[in-house]
């Protein structure tokens, strides 16, 4: 027991021995190491935090990104995302997160040529990549591909020096473009194509994917603008799921590769990166506007899911839903409307006029529009979260820069809860068996 409570601590009172305790506050946060001082008596371990999902627990300290949930904030280094959406591109967004600040014209200029001149990769990743079946995911070839650069640059493992950390990083951005459009390719069954370094970031992506036989493929500008608006928005969200696998596995002090296609397997899975292509389905499925009331019944009576809406961290609009529906908008200027897309609008009106909706919190996320996108670009679903990982490289890349230079950070081992049985006899087979 202290002999002072401090204004900011926690004063905290264990019933089963009467003994007070006063934990620091900092930041608005208790360490879960001062909760250990807190026992029975000294033979038995002390008292732990049990939090499946980190649903209300830090595990660092960032100064990459800002999000306000309730009042529908997300900041990148301080910048409002609508300001970065609007005024920048992904390739500033990305100098900006990686370096935590804005570039000079000589800086950002050579930023940009750093990561044209290495976007082409290794002749032996196409061979590797060749190497998948006809049908494969094109995730699963991103991840595998991602961690298999760790083998092409086995400097990679010397984290520590700051300049290496740098080449490393400016390598996966600018490889990772062409690693998605060639997992692309390969599920079309057509040649890989290989970067132009004409083209801007986004611009040379689009040409890797879509070019054919023309001497250069040069996509509609509202097109390449609208791509790359969606990598910004996607380019990093605090600690998700995905970005969690990375931190956590560069915690080991592993290559960047190793923890970024950790971060591309967490993405793989539906309940992070596919929700997208969860909101295509439930359009598809209404199939109409005329629909639409009885399936907002059957939202209510728990019969449907109302697929897009909501989001754990927000509880307001998220902001990156408005800035990408104005990005739909000028999609759908070049394609040509989609008729998804008047059922999208009148569920989102009928959603944010509905009590039922309004009062859970219910507004529309990233999601509910960037499927839509997607589609009118002629991607294929499985290739929606291969968009995702692209964008959302820098931001990994900056959270394990981060990671790696944070002294107050371990190797990730969190506790857990033993629920088995203990101290049984052990019978040999022979015994058993008989």
């Amino acid at each position: 027991m202290t002999d002072v409570a401090a204004k900011d601590s926690l004063t905290v009172t264990d019933n089963r021995t009467g003994q007070t305790y006063d934990i620091a506050i900092t930041d608005n946060t208790i360490a879960a190491k001062d909760l250990g001082q807190i026992r029975l008596d000294e033979d038995q371990p002390g008292l732990a935090t049990y939090d499946p999902g980190f649903v209300n627990t830090a595990s660092c300290r960032s100064s990459v990104t800002y999000i306000d949930g309730d009042k529908g904030i997300l900041e990148y280094r301080g910048y409002p995302i609508e300001q970065l959406a609007e005024k920048s591109n992904f390739l500033e967004v990305a100098y900006l997160l990686i370096h935590g600040e804005l570039p000079t014209k000589e800086q950002y200029d050579a930023w940009v040529h750093e990561i044209t001149y290495h976007t082409f990769v290794h002749e032996n990743v196409k061979s590797f990549m060749q190497g998948f079946r006809y049908d494969a995911h094109p995730m699963g070839m991103l991840m595998a591909s991602v961690g298999a650069l760790s083998t092409f640059y086995p400097d990679a493992r010397n984290i520590s020096d700051a300049d290496n950390r740098h080449m490393q990083i400016v390598r996966m951005i600018a490889k990772m473009p062409t690693l998605g459009a060639w997992a692309f390719r390969h599920a079309q069954g057509k040649p890989y194509v290989y970067p132009d370094n004409d083209l801007g970031y986004t611009a040379n992506f689009l040409s890797m994917l879509f070019k054919m036989s023309e001497s250069k493929f040069e996509a509609d500008e509202r097109l390449v603008k609208a791509l790359d608006v969606l990598f910004i928005l996607h380019a990093d969200h605090e600690q998700n799921c995905s970005t969690n696998a990375v931190r956590s596995v560069g915690s080991s002090q592993v290559d960047p590769y190793s923890a970024v296609s950790a971060g591309v397997g967490a993405l793989y899975g539906p309940l992070h990166g596919g929700a997208n292509e969860a909101v295509l389905r439930m359009l598809k499925r209404i199939g109409s506007k005329e629909n639409i009331p009885a399936f907002i019944d059957g939202v209510k009576d728990g019969n449907e899911r109302l697929m897009g809406f909501g989001h754990r961290v927000y509880k307001n609009y998220d902001p990156r839903a408005k800035i990408i529906k104005k990005s739909a908008e000028d999609v759908f200027e070049v394609t040509g409307t989609n008729p998804l897309l008047d059922i999208a609008l009148e569920l989102e009106k009928i959603a944010l006029e509905d009590e039922y909706f309004v009062k859970r919190k219910l507004y529309p996320n990233v999601d509910f529009y960037s499927g839509l996108i997607y589609e009118a670009f002629q991607f294929p679903p499985e290739m929606f979260t291969v968009l995702f990982a692209i964008g959302r490289t820098p931001g990994w890349l900056a959270q394990w820069a981060e990671l790696v230079q944070d002294k107050d950070q371990k190797i990730a081992r969190p506790k857990q809860i033993y629920t088995g049985d203990r101290e049984l006899t052990f019978t040999p087979a022979a015994e058993r068996w008989s």
